[in-house]
């Protein structure tokens, strides 16, 4: 039987906050014997600041990020966010002439109007989304800063977001790229882990406006796990 592949991919710029959102999702029905890419990124020679927001499912993510967003925006940094999708999504509309091209066969399609433009590309074969080519996919928008919501699977800097309340262990223990976390109670940290107050939205903040000027020291995991 072959194998179910529903994928899109959809940029949209958004001009009046000065952001960029770029959402990506696959899902597919793959054989036993086709494996995922590595995940790997050169963080070495990457000049855009990358920061992952992590977290269990339920913790906040999105809300927080639409909380600190603006306040960036006022400070003057244009913000992309990269989100993985853990759903099958599509952004076009069927019966709209864009949704028509893109069933004939239009792979991209690009649709633009004064007020915002959308990429949307089909990418059968693919069993996760590839963290490189979305980062590509917003390179040429020159953003200050790059804010990655979900990927937590990925080796770069994160920024953890913790609610004991669920009951869920905390990422830092394991992944040596968590260089900071924001909890809504005081909780146990790794050596070398910024602690944070999730419900302080003036520090969070500052915390991520200040991210960029810190990059080219940050690209590296933390010495030891625990």
């Amino acid at each position: 039987m072959r194998s179910t592949v529903e994928d899109s991919l959809s940029l949209l710029f958004l001009r009046s906050h000065a952001m960029i959102t770029l959402r990506y999702m696959t899902y597919n029905d793959v054989s036993a014997n086709q494996h995922q890419a590595p995940m790997t990124l050169d963080l070495a020679n990457e000049s855009l600041p990358l920061l992952g927001i992590a977290a269990w499912s339920g913790t906040g993510k999105t809300t927080l990020l639409a909380r600190l967003l603006p306040a960036l925006a006022q400070r003057g940094l244009r913000v992309a966010v990269i989100k993985h999708a853990h759903h099958s999504f599509d952004i076009d509309q069927p019966g709209k002439d864009s949704y028509r091209l893109r069933e004939a066969g239009a792979s991209p399609i690009l649709v633009a109007s004064r007020e915002r433009f959308a990429l949307m590309m089909e990418t059968p074969g693919e069993q996760e989304p590839q963290l490189p080519m979305l980062i590509d996919q917003v390179r040429p928008q020159r953003p200050d800063l790059v804010l990655i919501e979900g990927f937590k699977q990925w080796p770069l800097p994160k920024l953890e977001l913790h609610r004991p309340v669920l009951g869920k262990p905390l990422l830092a223990h394991d992944d040596p790229w968590v260089h900071a976390v924001a909890s809504d109670q005081p909780v146990a940290l790794p050596s070398g882990v910024v602690a944070l107050e999730l419900n302080d939205i003036a520090s969070l903040v500052d915390h991520v406006a200040a991210w960029p000027a810190r990059w080219q020291q940050s690209r590296q995991p933390r010495g030891e796990v625990g």
